[in-house]
């Protein structure tokens, strides 16, 4: 009798997991055209997102409480230069479903005002469809400029197929993400998998490491990563690929993650990055030329040598990073352990461990800023 319930348990639990990913892609469509629709003056979106009674609690002036209805939103979108862009970036921040019902929230950055909003939404599946019923915003002045940086993460749990666990860096994901996000940058992120990422060396005696971990926003993005085909390389001026054992799996050889940085890099002339591990992640990398990435480059990570190399962990190794680096033409620097350590050659940032990630995303932003200033000479 129980491995007849255990073998129903299985296949019942992907099936309600289905549908609710299928119900979360329904609520995030909704939503989507909300944000198209007020991103590019398209009326018939916002209609299409909202229920018909549907009203907008909203500030203005002297009232605390403005009540908008849907139908006379709208009707502040209906302008001559309908569908062209009109300076509003909007996404996504979190959404929590149950049943039939739905909280959201989105964030709409408008840079040439230095002014962010923040939307919450209450949605409901009425006759089969997915429909905002009510929306209250407020605002604040910001630096968000709407340009994004994209965090490559990995899926796995294990280093390779032993039951020896691993997972992402913690340490460097949040260094590298509040020091983005400080400077006004969006962060991203998409793994080969999608969905949940594992989380390795989480000190939550560390203050930065102990807000993120408690922040609900950014644990949604780390719960719901995003898949390769999900991502628009267009968008993002940066990649970083993020460290911890996990980093040697899956990502390495992922073709459709290659190609993003690949694009970010040579046709958005944006900066390829990684942190200790993470130049696992580059060292496949060919550029249009054929060559690789990382040949007659100096390159930073996690160096071979300070690799326990008699432990479990080691013998599931699929390469070594340093190894490949030099086999490959680079340039594999690096100094002693727990100090910080980043390497600029053009366009590519690596460092060396997780005290290097701040700094990696400082020599980014360096980058990015000096190449706004030439552009705009």
């Amino acid at each position: 009798m129980k491995k007849i319930f255990y073998f129903i348990a299985v296949l019942f639990l992907p099936a309600c997991l289905l549908a609710q990913t299928e119900e979360e892609a329904a609520v995030k469509k909704c939503i989507q055209n909300y944000l198209d629709g007020t991103s590019y003056n398209k009326p018939e979106c916002i209609e299409k997102a909202f229920y018909p009674d549907a009203n907008l609690f909203l500030s203005h002036k002297d009232k605390e409480l403005w009540i908008v209805p849907i139908s006379e939103y709208t009707t502040w979108f209906k302008k001559d230069n309908q569908g062209q862009f009109n300076g509003r970036m909007g996404r996504i921040i979190s959404i929590d479903l149950f049943n039939n019902i739905a909280l959201a929230k989105a964030e709409i950055v408008i840079p040439a005002k230095k002014i962010e909003f923040i939307d919450l939404f209450l949605l409901k599946k009425i006759q089969g469809e997915w429909k905002i019923i009510s929306k209250s915003a407020a605002s604040r002045s910001s630096n968000k400029s709407g340009q994004q940086i994209l965090f490559i993460v990995s899926n796995a749990h294990y280093y390779g197929k032993s039951t020896i666990g691993t997972g992402n860096s913690f340490a460097e994901i949040v260094n590298a993400y509040n020091t983005f996000k400080t400077a006004g940058y969006n962060v991203d992120f998409v793994s080969p998998d999608g969905g949940s990422i594992p989380l390795a060396y989480i000190n939550t005696s560390d203050t930065l490491q102990k807000q993120y971990l408690f922040d609900p926003d950014f644990m949604y993005a780390i719960k719901n990563t995003n898949k390769p085909e999900e991502i628009d390389s267009k968008n993002y001026k940066a990649v970083y690929y993020v460290g911890g054992g996990a980093a040697m799996y899956n990502v390495p050889e992922n073709k459709q993650i290659q190609t993003i940085a690949l694009k970010v890099y040579e046709e958005n002339k944006g900066v390829i990055s990684s942190v200790c591990h993470g130049t696992a992640g580059i060292v496949n990398l060919k550029t249009n030329d054929g060559k690789y990435l990382v040949a007659g480059k100096k390159i930073s990570g996690y160096p071979d040598s300070f690799e326990q190399q008699d432990a479990d962990y080691f013998k599931h190794f699929p390469f070594l990073i340093q190894k490949t680096v030099e086999e490959r033409g680079g340039i594999f620097k690096f100094s002693k352990g727990n100090v910080s350590h980043v390497e600029t050659d053009g366009r590519i940032v690596t460092g060396q461990n997780f005290q290097s990630s701040g700094d990696v995303a400082l020599k980014i932003i360096e980058i990015l800023n000096a190449t706004k200033t030439n552009n705009e000479l």
